[in-house]
């Protein structure tokens, strides 16, 4: 971005800037009777709804760095990352509220940009942007969403609804967002290094669109629909399947046996860690940023999920007093660990 075509934030102002990201704004929900222009939203779902609300906040050189991620994407995955709240409770988004605090060094355009990622998101998932807030940072950028979905009160997917013989299960594979991570650390370390030097990213596509621009499953939640199915509790991917899966474990007092060989893991993640000296198995248990769902079902959906394409059995649960363990290839049976994942480098 060429300084000939930066607009400073300081001469719209903040009501400026407001109209300027209510100029690209849509409601496509009925539930959003009042959106930005006023001191609050008003939303009204149908009488037999839950409403469901999560916040989170993403900070600069915590969460995300603009050395690699651009802001388009930024907006994008800010999104994903609440709305997938949402979702992992098996209820539909509906609306968010995204708020920035943010410094001088970033001119209106990098806001247009970030907004453009915002909206993207709000348009692919039917979701509506209906308020927010923006200040002034002193130490770079920080973005909050409140993201608020609605699901039937009888549905809704609880972290503590998980009984012993239950099965659990994931979506998609696992491991592409941390390994895509790790290329772009990569990459920028040697761009500090020798910034002549071309980045390597052949055959890395499938994996840094993992980590730059993740997709919230929403269309598993319909899928549970066609199948008449409902999880007894659920989560979304964030931290690693082992961080979930224990969160579930204890919210419900239960143990847990996952199967290394059960694993989804996408070929080119395999390859990628092998090349960089990392476990696959590793990645995908302590992997964050995935966003996939984790979820338990009764042993009377076996035969609905067995050979689905969306899902993958990967263990099931027992007592409380059996604890947590992982089942290796080779039949060996070891203590299931939580490393957790911490999305920025120390």
């Amino acid at each position: 971005m060429s300084d000939q075509n930066r607009t400073e934030i300081s001469e719209l102002g903040e009501f400026g800037l407001i109209d300027l990201i209510k100029k690209s704004v849509v409601i496509r929900n009925e539930s959003s009777l009042k959106g930005i222009g006023d001191d609050a939203a008003v939303i009204k779902y149908e009488a037999d709804s839950e409403t469901v609300i999560s916040t989170d906040m993403l900070v600069e050189g915590v969460h995300f760095d603009l050395a690699y991620v651009p802001l388009k994407h930024l907006g994008y995955k800010a999104v994903m990352v609440n709305i997938s709240d949402i979702i992992a409770m098996n209820a539909v988004p509906r609306q968010i509220t995204f708020s920035l605090s943010i410094s001088n060094r970033f001119p209106v355009e990098a806001v247009e940009e970030l907004y453009a990622g915002v909206s993207l998101a709000c348009e692919m998932y039917n979701v509506d942007l209906i308020g927010g807030d923006t200040t002034t940072s002193l130490s770079g950028l920080t973005i909050s969403v409140t993201a608020i979905g609605e699901g039937k009160k009888e549905k809704l997917a609880y972290r503590d609804g998980v009984k012993e013989s239950n099965l659990l299960v994931v979506t998609g594979d696992l491991g592409g967002a941390y390994m895509g991570l790790q290329i772009l650390e990569r990459e920028k370390q040697i761009y500090a290094e020798s910034p002549k030097v071309q980045p390597e990213l052949e055959d890395c596509d499938y994996i840094l669109e993992r980590q730059l621009k993740p997709e919230a499953r929403l269309d598993i939640i319909r899928e549970f629909e066609t199948l008449e199915i409902v999880p007894t509790a659920m989560m979304d991917i964030s931290d690693g399947l082992s961080s979930e899966v224990m969160h579930l474990c204890k919210a419900s007092k239960v143990g847990v046996s996952i199967y290394e060989d059960k694993l989804p893991i996408d070929q080119q993640t395999f390859d990628r860690a092998r090349d960089n000296h990392l476990d696959p198995t590793t990645c995908a248990l302590n992997g964050g940023e995935d966003y996939e769902l984790v979820f338990a079902v009764d042993l009377a959906d076996y035969d609905k999920i067995k050979h689905h394409p969306m899902f993958t059995i990967v263990g099931h649960f027992v007592e409380e007093s059996e604890g947590y363990s992982l089942t290796a290839k080779d039949g060996s049976n070891h203590p299931l660990e939580a490393q957790g994942w911490n999305p920025i480098k120390e």
